[in-house]
């Protein structure tokens, strides 16, 4: 065994878990023993890093982990088709279509709630109609696909369709898991109003029976969040990123708990492994 892995082990065994806090897996071993058992219900995680780091991937294991373990999934994906997902996470030993899955943009009606609801651009485009239409009639403006309304309504509709929401819509009866990748899609063209959106996004969405992946892409010429303000009101912050390649000459991923509320989090970078058939693997470094 490794020096480093030794000590990712010793500090799992000196931290003593929070007993009334109760844990979420992110589907990954060595992450979740990072965190003292998993992230804590309810929270907001941040996902940041450059394109190729590994986000995604991460989201993947996540939303699966709920899937397993009985939660239902909200699924917002703006990088890519969701069928394009499912066929990545398959490679990587997750195999999605085991459970029932609902497009938001389908016009069926399904007899009973299906475990995952899948929110793409298709989607989103439905959902800014509809809200145009509404307003329409009191002379309201339009909405684009990726405006945070939009994003909120699509959400607040994936919720009716799992069948979670408390009588009067008020809450969420029971425990979901929230993927949106990327947030940064709803501000590319004004990041300056990153903190603003992120704030609305959270005051319109978070429930603390909601536990919730935003992915925040990092610009390649400022190596910082594209949009400043995520960071500030999640409730952790996984970050990744890669050595300079045309120095290394080869693909070398990281990843750090760069904060996580409620817990004693491992405070040391991990290398970030990308397995065929089992996803990611961490090493502490």
């Amino acid at each position: 065994m490794s020096s480093a892995e030794s000590s990712s082990q010793e500090h799992a065994k000196r931290v003593k878990p929070r007993e009334d806090v109760v844990r979420i897996s992110t589907g990954v071993k060595e992450l979740d023993e990072a965190l003292e058992g998993g992230i804590p219900k309810g929270s907001w995680v941040a996902v940041t890093g450059e394109p190729g780091t590994g986000k995604s991937i991460l989201c993947m294991h996540f939303a699966w982990a709920g899937l397993e373990a009985g939660d239902p999934v909200v699924y917002v994906t703006t990088e890519a088709e969701f069928r394009d997902v499912v066929r990545q996470a398959r490679q990587l030993g997750m195999d999605f279509e085991t459970h029932s899955i609902l497009d938001i943009s389908s016009s069926w009606e399904p007899q009973k709630p299906p475990e995952i609801v899948v929110v793409d651009v298709f989607g989103l485009l439905k959902v800014a109609r509809q809200l145009s239409e509404e307003q329409e009639h009191e002379g309201g403006r339009r909405y684009a696909a990726l405006d945070v309304q939009t994003l909120v309504a699509a959400v607040r509709e994936a919720y009716r369709v799992l069948g979670v929401l408390r009588e009067g819509g008020r809450g969420v009866a029971r425990h979901v898991r929230l993927v949106v990748d990327s947030v940064s899609a709803f501000w590319a063209d004004k990041p300056a109003m990153a903190r603003k959106y992120s704030y609305d996004l959270k005051v319109s969405l978070h429930r603390e029976n909601v536990t919730a992946y935003l992915v925040s892409q990092y610009a390649m010429t400022t190596r910082s969040t594209f949009g400043f303000g995520l960071e500030h009101i999640a409730d952790g912050v996984f970050h990744l990123w890669m050595e300079d390649v045309e120095r290394t000459r080869e693909v070398v991923r990281y990843v750090i708990v760069k904060k996580m509320r409620m817990t004693d989090h491992y405070r040391k970078a991990f290398r970030l492994h990308i397995e065929p058939g089992r996803g990611v693997r961490l090493v502490p470094e």
